[in-house]
């Protein structure tokens, strides 16, 4: 459908996807999802890349998962569905939502996709999925109590609340509340990109591996060998020659 697309923009070795559905404001169709998954694809395989921001056409975040096609989907097809939103969690790269708008069911499984989530002035965050008649998919069970804990997850999931930019703050669900949403999500990822592409790569995967540890000395040994790989890399004695010469010359 020409009206369907995900557009992206690269600033400072960010990767800024947009999606765009204005008719359904973005809403999360098998189109939809299939080129979103090829678009950050698309990013990770860009060695200019050092960071993804996914955000939707104004005014809308994502609408949620196309209704009709969700009414006749078998389990196949509903991960399909997930695609897109699989693709931002499974992403090695940092990742920042930024929910410009509301994030309905589909479009909350998005946020949550993501490793951090700024909200502009209009989000709204709307779980949805109880009140139309259907089960949460793609995760969200997890994604939500992960983030939020469960008292907020089912306040969220069984109960119902909508949750604006200032409310989804104080629970935790955004890092934090910015007038320009993209521009401040674009801004913190420049910085996550400015840094060597393999370290923080590496870093992402360490900090997933060791949430479900179990002890501070199991994280130790993890982090104990990429620190040493990291310390004989040729990034680190550049920098570390730079900061030398920095300090030399500032003494």
């Amino acid at each position: 459908m020409a009206d369907i697309e995900v557009r992206r923009a690269t600033t400072d070795g960010v990767a800024v996807l947009t999606l765009s559905y204005p008719a359904r404001r973005n809403a999360m169709n098998l189109e939809l999802s299939g080129l979103l998954s090829a678009a950050v694809e698309a990013a990770v395989a860009d060695p200019s890349v050092g960071a993804v921001v996914v955000t939707g056409e104004d005014p809308g975040f994502c609408a949620g998962g196309d209704l009709g096609e969700l009414a006749t989907a078998d389990p196949a097809t509903l991960k399909a569905v997930y695609a897109g939103f699989l693709a931002i969690a499974a992403c090695p790269l940092p990742t920042i939502a930024a929910v410009n708008g509301a994030a309905v069911g589909a479009g909350l499984n998005l946020a949550l996709a993501a490793d951090v989530r700024l909200a502009g002035p209009r989000a709204r965050f709307d779980a949805r999925f109880l009140p139309l008649g259907i089960h949460p998919g793609g995760g969200y069970t997890w994604m939500a109590q992960r983030v939020l804990g469960p008292q907020a997850a089912a306040a969220l999931t069984l109960f119902g609340e909508v949750v604006d930019a200032q409310e989804a703050q104080r629970i935790g669900l955004v890092h934090r509340t910015v007038d320009d949403v993209v521009a401040a999500a674009v801004e913190m990822g420049a910085r996550a990109a400015a840094v060597p592409r393999g370290l923080t790569v590496t870093t992402k995967a360490t900090l997933r591996l060791t949430s479900a540890m179990a002890s501070h000395a199991d994280a130790v040994e993890v982090e104990v060998r990429a620190q040493a790989e990291s310390a004989r890399s040729e990034d680190f004695r550049t920098r570390l020659a730079e900061l030398q010469r920095k300090i030399s010359s500032s003494a």
